[in-house]
């Protein structure tokens, strides 16, 4: 038995990942940070700080006994590969990372938050085998909503090149600038999804798409507008997520448009959300991941570790 451990501290999760290589199977434990009600996120030292007491209880939790057959650490250290792209909470997984391998003198494997997201969708999606081809992938959350273009690279595991992006706010700060109106707690996406289940209204939005990019600074406007004429809760919350799957499956039309009909794997905790991807699944071969791989998670970490280390995937996927 071989076994990778992975780490990622991302902005609001504290996340660690077992992937044993022989069977394929990845157990995992995570934390939210804690955010105060009211509050739209963390400083990045508030972050640090929360990350360095939260992840000895979560690598406790997943390893209750120490590891008989570990064989490399993979660790999320920046959030995409790109010059320049750096966010001080990674230091933290990066840093226990190091600790663990110098120790116990296994090899170290850093990879992207980007990556590690899209890695344990493909995972989740049993759709590793994209990894041999081009591919579409979106990298939806609080920071990001990215259209990605990914091709197979021998050093990187995946030569991402952005092809689309939203233009000023993130679909995730969409949903959770909208959940701060409604009085919900932060991060607002699961209650957003639940409150919008009980509305029966159907709404047709205009995604504002330009040369592939989005713009959703419009629906927060517009969800604030409707709070202040009295519109009901369920229906601000229906119509904010409509307002961005509709502008998710937009963005991949025009995707494919320029980059042929490809796969599609929708990726990060805005896609995590069910509702959404009933429209999403019309465009045909398109991919989504179970809930806990879409959040942020350290799975994508642990899987890179392995891929390195053994020249790819080894297991059934």
């Amino acid at each position: 038995m071989r076994e990778f451990l992975g780490l990622d501290t991302s902005n609001y999760t504290t996340s660690c990942a077992l992937l044993d290589t022989e069977s394929g199977q990845v157990r995992q434990a995570k934390k939210l940070l804690p955010v105060k009600a009211g509050m739209a996120g963390l400083r990045q030292s508030d972050a640090v700080f929360h990350h360095t007491r939260q992840l000895p209880e979560v690598l406790q939790t997943l390893l209750p006994e120490p590891p008989q057959n570990l064989t490399g650490i993979g660790v999320t250290v920046r959030p995409r590969n790109i010059e320049g792209s750096y966010m001080p909470c990674f230091l933290c997984g990066k840093t226990a990372a190091n600790m663990i391998g110098i120790s116990a003198g296994l090899p170290i494997y850093e990879t992207s938050h980007q990556v590690g997201h899209i890695l344990a969708a493909l995972y989740s999606a049993h759709m590793l085998s994209l990894l041999q081809t081009r591919f579409l992938a979106f990298h939806v959350s609080g920071g990001t909503t990215d259209c990605l273009l990914c091709e197979p690279d021998d050093t990187l595991c995946l030569k991402i090149k952005q092809v689309g992006t939203s233009l000023d706010l993130k679909a995730g700060q969409a949903i959770d600038r909208v959940g701060l109106m409604l009085q919900l707690q932060f991060p607002c996406g699961a209650e957003l999804e639940r409150l919008a289940a009980s509305s029966t209204e159907q709404y047709r939005t205009k995604p504002v798409i330009r040369e592939g990019n989005c713009c959703l600074s419009g629906l927060e406007n517009r969800c604030q507008s409707m709070i202040q004429q009295g519109t009901a809760p369920a229906d601000v919350a229906r119509y904010c997520l409509t307002s961005v799957r509709d502008t998710i499956f937009e963005m991949t039309a025009a995707a494919r448009q320029q980059y042929g009909d490809l796969p599609v794997l929708y990726a990060g905790g805005v896609m995590s959300n069910h509702w959404m991807r009933e429209k999403l699944l019309q465009a045909g071969n398109v991919y989504f991941a179970e809930p806990a791989f879409s959040c942020d998670n350290a799975v994508g970490a642990a899987i890179y570790a392995a891929i390195q280390a053994e020249g790819g995937v080894t297991w059934q996927s």
